[in-house]
């Protein structure tokens, strides 16, 4: 990376360079994002991952850049349009838009209007008439016309040279930034019902049949409709500033005075704003806009994603989950503390009231058979009434909850599904997973692709590749935030660990199932394929609890067990004392401890650790139920106050559970008694609520609610 983008990116950060730096070496030397922040504070001056992952995408953008700058250097030199002037113009362009601006004129391009007319030769007429001297352009056009060349009269020949002069000034690259700030200031997003289409077809766009805004503040998911609205053809979508002011602009820029050659170059310009210089700007303006509005619509989707990971984890507790259905009956499983599958059958809760009471008798007998500590109960179809069904028989000491089965038969289906249960019905699968889902939400679902997990916001409109990245780098930031218990993970949990991936990962499972668990983090190095690199970025995040060395449990990383063991020394003590006796570590003197590679931010990590070995960050689980007799939306009647629990946050307002099967819409007027501008300011996804009923459009199925206090 050059020292040019170091600064340049520590400029817009409002960094050292020695940072950029740092954070770019690190990444260059394969160094996760998780491991940067956590265990690299000295370098990059305590930067935390969303800072450093900024850095990293903004330094590959600039290298982007250079790459697209070589190619236009290139592709110029070989075609001998190089000089000096354009090479320096090339290599101090700032941004892709000026780089391309620069490049447009001698890209090469299909047959346009100019180029026919520059071939019968009338360029010299069109500079002619541009510099708007004295000539009189139809007496000058008159030594042009003929009739080999295409050109049959004057007229002709004025229109040809009006095609050159109207590409010129399309092409010409400080005209292209005045005005793409002018569609970037004062541009208008205007929304309409496509020709040919009627209201009726068109009704789920109907907030956007006669739509117009300014389109720089634009709200990202407002435009994202619009776009898709377009795409499926029920409504055009132009986005413009007034066409007056921009031929204003461009005349002032061209024009010189009033006269025949004047009038000319007017109706070039013109021309060549409605035709060339407008589309070609809008479609810059489209994506600027959509690009921004999807930045907008993965963030959401992340943060949500986020607090669905994090949500808190029951714990190892002996699980009955059931996955509803009215006619095919309750999928049961049977699950121990570490979400392994005891047993399975189908029963029936809300069939006849003779299925009904065997199903009773039959989960009574299994709750005792297993030890039953808890029952999931999948939240779909026939979610409520079976809920309602196991709470109604009152076992002793078992908690009874819903859990949020978004994607569960994504993963029934999946690859993982079957290695993990290949002889199972997928019904079977997906009602363990539930039930896993209470012990561990974050273990479990790292198993789907988090598009499947529903939380986010036009999630298929948006750009997939950023998406994807964006939903990965969430994925692995939480696994590594959280730890991970390397004896008991799935492998589809340890490929999310930093340095490792999905093949390091099944090496690992392979390594315990041939030798029995790990005693030590440093066995790692033994695993097929798992070097030095790999184990430096890895071993931090993981977890062994039962270790004969007490750092191996914690998120001490390896390369500093000799400083901790040190600190233990001069103290006269073990380190198990060290991490048993607070008293002990209110003595440790860190400055004692500073050298050229570790710091305050590190030392004072390490302290924190010591006194909360393998802490999990995630909060205390706690019971949540529904309303009694609230089980569909028919039971809703405006007025009403009901517990729920947030599903989805969008920068538009949150969807909230309310045990209806149907999730209710707070807007963001409704979120608080406040003014909010965004939701997330307020809500989260997983926070438990208590909204009020404002509306219920039974036959849409739309419920309106509020949060805000009565």
């Amino acid at each position: 990376m050059s020292q040019k983008h170091i600064e340049r990116v520590a400029a817009e950060f409002g960094l050292k360079p020695s940072q950029i730096q740092a954070v770019a070496e690190l990444v260059d030397g394969g160094a996760t994002v998780p491991f940067i922040a956590r265990y690299r504070k000295e370098a990059t001056g305590s930067l935390d991952e969303v800072a450093v992952t900024a850095i990293r995408d903004r330094l590959e953008a600039l290298a982007e850049l250079d790459k697209r700058r070589e190619a236009i250097l290139s592709s110029l030199e070989e075609r001998g349009l190089l000089t000096d002037e354009l090479k320096s113009a090339v290599v101090t362009a700032p941004s892709l838009a000026e780089l391309e601006d620069i490049y447009l004129p001698y890209r090469p391009k299909r047959r346009t209007r100019a180029m026919i007319a520059m071939e019968k030769g009338l360029e010299p007429l069109a500079l002619a008439i541009m510099e708007q001297g004295n000539i009189v352009p139809a007496r000058e056009a008159e030594a042009y016309v003929n009739a080999d060349k295409g050109i049959g009269s004057v007229d002709e020949a004025l229109a040809g040279a009006r095609d050159i002069i109207a590409e010129r000034v399309s092409e010409h690259a400080v005209a292209r930034a005045d005005m793409r700030r002018l569609f970037a200031e004062r541009g208008l997003i205007h929304s309409r019902l496509a020709r040919g289409k009627d209201e009726t077809e068109a009704a789920k766009f109907r907030d956007y049949l006669d739509w117009e805004e300014k389109a720089a503040p634009a709200a990202g998911h407002r435009i994202l409709a619009m776009l898709r609205g377009e795409r499926e053809g029920f409504l055009s979508v132009s986005i413009r500033p007034p066409e007056d002011m921009a031929l204003w602009f461009l005349n002032k820029r061209f024009v010189k005075g009033r006269g025949p050659c004047q009038e000319q170059v007017v109706q070039a310009i013109e021309d060549g704003y409605k035709r060339l210089l407008a589309p070609s700007m809008e479609n810059e303006m489209r994506a600027e806009l959509k690009k921004r509005a999807d930045a907008e619509a993965i963030a959401v989707f992340a943060a949500n994603l986020r607090e669905l990971l994090l949500a808190s984890p029951l714990g190892q507790k002996r699980i009955m989950a059931l996955d509803p259905g009215f006619r095919t009956g309750a999928k049961l499983a049977c699950l121990d503390a570490q979400g392994r599958l005891l047993h399975h059958e189908t029963i029936f809760p809300t069939g006849s009231e003779k299925q009904s009471r065997e199903a009773g008798t039959r989960v009574r007998e299994l709750t005792a058979r297993f030890a039953i500590e808890a029952v999931a109960v999948g939240n779909g179809t026939a979610g409520r009434e079976t809920e309602a069904f196991v709470r109604g028989l009152a076992l002793p000491g078992v908690a009874v909850v819903m859990v949020n089965e978004s994607g569960a038969s994504v993963y029934s289906a999946s690859e993982i599904a079957r290695e993990e249960f290949p002889d199972l019905d997928l019904t079977v699968r997906g009602a363990a997973s539930i039930g896993r889902r209470l012990i561990d939400p974050l273990a479990e679902l790292v198993k789907i692709e988090p598009k499947a997990i529903g939380v986010g916001q036009y999630q298929h409109d948006v750009d997939q590749a950023d998406l994807k990245r964006a939903l990965d780098d969430t994925v692995v930031s939480c696994v590594n935030a959280v730890g991970v218990e390397l004896n008991t993970a799935s492998p589809a949990l340890l490929s999310h660990v930093s340095g490792l991936g999905p093949t390091l990962a099944k090496n690992i499972a392979a390594w315990r199932d041939e030798n029995g668990p790990f005693g030590a983090r440093r066995d790692l190095l033994k695993v097929k394929r798992l070097g030095p690199k790999a184990f430096e970025q890895a071993a931090g995040f993981l977890r062994i609890r039962e270790a004969m060395n007490p750092l191996d449990a914690s998120a001490v990383h390896p390369e500093r067990y000799a400083l901790v063991e040190r600190m233990a020394k001069d103290l006269g003590a073990s380190v198990a004392e060290l991490m048993r006796d607070a008293g002990l570590r209110e003595r440790v003197d860190l400055k004692k401890y500073v050298s050229a590679d570790v710091g305050l931010p590190t030392l004072t990590d390490i302290m924190a650790e010591l006194a909360r070995p393998g802490r999990d960050p995630r909060p205390t689980f706690e019971a949540f139920s529904f309303a009694e007799g609230v089980n569909a939306i028919g039971d809703l009647e405006p007025g009403m106050v009901l517990p729920g629990v947030v599903t989805n946050v969008t920068r538009f307002g949150a969807f909230i559970d309310v045990g209806v099967h149907q999730d209710g819409l707070a807007h963001v007027s409704q979120i608080a008694d406040r003014y909010v501008k965004d939701p997330a300011e307020v809500v989260r996804v997983g926070q438990k609520v208590t909204a009020r009923v404002l509306e219920v459009d039974k036959e849409r199925k739309r419920i309106s609610l509020s949060l805000k206090k009565a």
